[in-house]
């Protein structure tokens, strides 16, 4: 076998298995569909056992490229995937259960879903702006579609619409952005053209006005501010299973992507690209946090929580040192975890024709679902970071690599704007604790479903009791 193909095996495996998805389905009866279910779950349990293998052409050796240097393995990559791995395996189990209640029970979020993640492992592996443009668009046209996975919602068509609109935008201004690159650097590999950046130094304006346009890209991607409102429209507007994914998969790929362009690629223009990033971090902390307190409707609460989050992971990036880029992988793999536990945790609230849209539908429920509200408490309070979740460590971490670059006032608005944050979680944790109930919820999920949200609220705590070990695993992802 050609020595790239065994490189990119797990993105082989998951290209093989979306098409078998897709070709299993008209066979199925819909009292057997649950075989759709498995075999998504088998293409990530596999995927992760032949990442995880030690492979001869990748053992001893830190970085290894293959298809001509377009495609890289190397730590952060691996690592990167294997949480891609584990979260989409959540997602497929929490969805199940809103897909049968919603008689959308079929191929087609598997097979959307897996097509996803191969952009995002391709997104992962980039080493070339080629890679990452096809990575990204796979990633992006699988999302859409997700988003109108409920054709009888116009909800969720004009959310799809919206988002089709203003990503198409997005993609169109970082392909200008990546021709810009090219003319100036005569090249499509990153690697390549850190080096004629580096040569040829930081002068050519054509060379930073295309890097304008990739860092708009990244931003889109993330949902930074100003490029943040498709969020808080799909978040409400999509299907709650499509809302899961995007929340938390694709977020992966997005820091990758950054990582990719911006550390990999660009380098040497770090004091150009560090301006813009601060600017969009600190517009994504203010504007995150302030329209979060402003709402009533759960999931745009989710969705403006995520924005401040991507600050976060911005300010990562921001040193441009090792230890930055491993508080910013940190960051975004246990954001991806409280995503995925939060939209979680509202899938399972809205069983027997009941949606969870608004924070009164939290009302009392620890009155009728106690270890729920404390699975819930423990995800917004490690959303909130509160000392002893996993969260606060993640927003430490950012924090410290901040400080020790110098950028005192970041760090300080930073950590004003956690504080102003904390409120609107810990009025998650009022309303569930509290308020008297509108009636009772009932709960009524799989056994794999419970297990699985117990397990992702308690590794909020978990994960930050015994967090040295992951941290340790992100920072070694980034050799100095």
């Amino acid at each position: 076998m050609d020595a790239s193909m065994l490189i990119a095996a797990p993105e082989l495996l998951v290209l093989i298995m979306a098409c078998v998805v897709l070709c299993v389905d008209p066979f199925m009866e819909d009292d057997r569909r649950g075989i759709i279910h498995l075999l998504g779950m088998l293409t990530v349990v596999f995927a992760a056992i032949i990442t995880l293998r030690h492979d001869p052409l990748v053992e001893g050796k830190a970085v290894v490229t293959a298809f001509n240097g377009m495609f890289v393995r190397d730590g952060m990559g691996d690592t990167l995937k294997l949480f891609a791995y584990a979260t989409l395996a959540l997602v497929f189990t929490y969805a199940k259960h809103f897909l049968r209640s919603y008689q959308l029970f079929s191929a087609d979020f598997y097979t959307l879903s897996l097509f996803s993640l191969l952009g995002v492992m391709l997104l992962i592996s980039a080493n070339s702006l080629v890679m990452v443009y096809l990575g990204l668009e796979l990633t992006s046209l699988s999302s859409y579609a997700l988003v109108a996975l409920n054709r009888a919602s116009t909800r969720g068509s004009e959310s799809a619409m919206k988002y089709f609109v203003l990503g198409s935008m997005a993609s169109a201004l970082l392909l200008y952005g990546m021709s810009m690159v090219y003319g100036a650097t005569g090249t499509l590999s990153l690697p390549a053209i850190a080096d004629a950046v580096r040569v040829a130094g930081s002068d050519d304006v054509l060379l930073i006005v295309g890097l304008v346009f990739l860092v708009v890209g990244i931003a889109f991607k993330l949902g930074a501010v100003p490029f943040h409102m498709w969020v808080p429209d799909v978040y409400d507007g999509a299907p709650l299973a499509a809302t899961l994914f995007i929340a938390t998969v694709p977020k992966l790929a997005a820091f990758a992507m950054a990582y990719r362009l911006l550390a990999s690629g660009v380098p040497d223009l770090h004091g150009d690209w560090q301006q813009m990033v601060a600017v969009l971090a600190v517009l994504s902390l203010v504007v995150g946090n302030l329209a979060a307190i402003m709402q009533t409707n759960i999931r745009r609460l989710l969705a403006y929580s995520t924005i401040s989050h991507m600050g976060f992971v911005l300010l990562g990036l921001l040193p441009g040192s090792a230890y930055g880029y491993g508080a910013g992988l940190f960051y975004i793999v246990v954001y991806a975890l409280m995503s995925a536990a939060a939209f979680g945790m509202l899938i399972l609230l809205s069983g027997e024709g009941r949606a969870v849209r608004d924070l009164d539908d939290l009302k009392g429920l620890n009155q009728h679902n106690s270890w729920y509200a404390a699975v819930m408490a423990m995800v917004m309070f490690s959303m909130a970071g509160v000392p002893i979740f996993v969260g606060f460590f993640a927003k430490l971490l950012v924090i410290k690599a901040v400080l020790d670059a110098g950028m005192l006032g970041l760090a300080l608005l930073a950590v004003v704007f956690s504080v102003i944050g904390a409120f609107y979680y810990l009025r998650v944790v009022k309303i569930m604790y509290f308020d008297e109930p509108d009636g009772e919820t009932r709960v009524s999920v799989p056994v794999d479903f419970r297990a699985a949200i117990s397990l992702n609220g308690l590794l909020m705590l978990g994960l930050g009791v015994f967090s040295s070990s992951l941290i340790a695993v992100c920072m070694e992802s980034f050799p100095s």
